[in-house]
This record gives C-alpha cells, structure tokens and sequence, in this order.
C-alpha cells in the first residue's frame, strides 16, 4: 500500500502549479493533504476510484485536512473529540479492518511562541488519542506535524533553538510520542540520512540552498514495523512550500 502526505498550503492555489499531475505520478492508496484552507464547496475534485474525506476549519482559509483513498473505511472520524481542538478541521480518522490512519496538521507555535501553551496541551490530547485508536487496532498516522525533531532535521538547528518547530518543549513531545510505542518510519529506513528535508521558507531562496527542515512525517505503532517497506521524500514536486512525504507498507 502506498501512502501520501502532502501540506499544500492553499489546494486552490496549487491546483494551478501541477497538483493533479502530481497526484497522478504519484498514484497513492491513500493521499492527505494538509493546510487545504478551503471551506466547503470551494472546490470540486474530480477522483476517480478515491473516496473523499475532507475536515473544514471554522475560520475562512485556515488549517484544513482532507484524505482521499481508494479503500472504503469501515467508519470515519473527525477531530480529537476535544472541543477547544476541533474547531480547525486538523485531524482526520479512518478506521480499517487492520489498522486505524490519521492525517494531521499540528497547530504550529506561532511567532513569539504566542501558542506554545496551546500546542502543548495539544500534543498531550492527541498522543492520548492515539494510544486510545491503539487500543483496538495498531495506527498510521501523517501529515505535517510542525516539528524538526532532532539536529539532523534541519538545516540550521543552533540558529532555530528557540523558533516555533525547534523548541525543546516541542520536541521533547515528540521524543515523548516515540516513546510511547511510535516509530519515525523516515528515520527507520534513513536513520543517519542529512539534508532530507520537507519543508522550506519561501524567503532567502531556501529551497534552492535546500536550508529546510523536516517536518512532515508518516508515523506508525510498533506492531507494524514488520510491515514497513519504504519511505522517502519527494523534493523533486513543486506547488508548495512543502513537498510529499511517503510510505509504503505492506498492509
């Protein structure tokens, strides 16, 4: 099975820098996307074989999740079941006959650090969500989480230590999450690889130096490392400020 994760912030906007003829290239089981800032009714997709799942943040182009896949989940969810978390459209939970799969969007800290609190009472409800999902069913989950967790994720760590993304406390919940039983499918395939990036700032001709940072993950229970056959990043497709992150497994 193949998976795709993709924040394209703004899907209205990089329908016209190649999005379909990427999605087509890529030719996923399952495809999510992050950061659709789009409202219901904004935009029509024409998939064929793909059912279409989408989450709507309540602020107008902000935030957004949709997954598009070619396999019928069993039930669909939307959100943590956290009211002060799911008013952003952030997170998307289709339950299968093996597995449970999440896309999500992590609530970046902001400038100044403005939502760190929030974002660390995030971090806290969604990990207890995940091992809940666990309970019944080992998970997958992707997206773009907002987090370069280690020194080899990003281009210059001494000079991002306090920037939103880079954070002590933002990554010492990702170690956190790891920990609990999750694996950096990535890092599980490329465990010294450097300058493999997801994400670069559109000031400074960051992407054309590669000075990103990886930030888009597909994570999964420990029960399916097994099962784990690939993953790799897609820096070669353009459209956003992020590219595609995959993974394949055998499920």
């Amino acid at each position: 099975m193949k998976l795709i994760s993709w924040n394209v912030n703004g899907l209205r906007a990089v329908m016209g820098k190649g999005f379909m003829d990427a999605f087509a290239a890529l030719d996923a089981d399952i495809f999510c996307l992050q950061e659709t800032k789009l409202q219901e009714g904004q935009i029509q997709m024409d998939l064929p074989g793909y059912r279409q799942f989408w989450n709507y943040a309540e602020k107008k182009g902000y935030s957004g999740t949709a997954i598009f896949t070619r396999q019928e989940p069993l039930s669909v969810g939307y959100g943590l079941g956290v009211d002060e978390f799911d008013h952003e459209g952030r997170v998307i939970t289709l339950e299968y006959p093996d597995f449970n799969f999440l896309t999500v969007y992590t609530p970046n800290s902001q400038d100044g650090l403005a939502r760190l609190p929030y974002r660390m009472q995030w971090e806290d409800a969604f990990l207890k969500y995940l091992k809940k999902l666990e309970e019944t069913k080992p998970v997958i989950f992707c997206g773009d989480l907002n987090v370069a967790h280690k020194e080899i994720d990003i281009k210059n760590p001494k000079a991002n230590i306090h920037n939103a993304g880079f954070t002590q406390e933002e990554r010492d919940k990702m170690t956190a999450l790891l920990e609990s039983g999750f694996i950096d499918t990535f890092r599980c395939f490329h465990p010294d690889e450097t300058g493999a990036y997801s994400w670069w700032s559109y000031r400074f001709r960051a992407r054309e130096h590669n000075a990103g940072w990886r930030i888009d993950y597909f994570i999964v229970s420990e029960a399916l490392r097994p099962r784990l056959q690939s993953a790799c990043i897609h820096p070669e497709i353009f459209g956003s400020d992020h590219c595609p992150v995959e993974l394949d497994i055998e499920i």
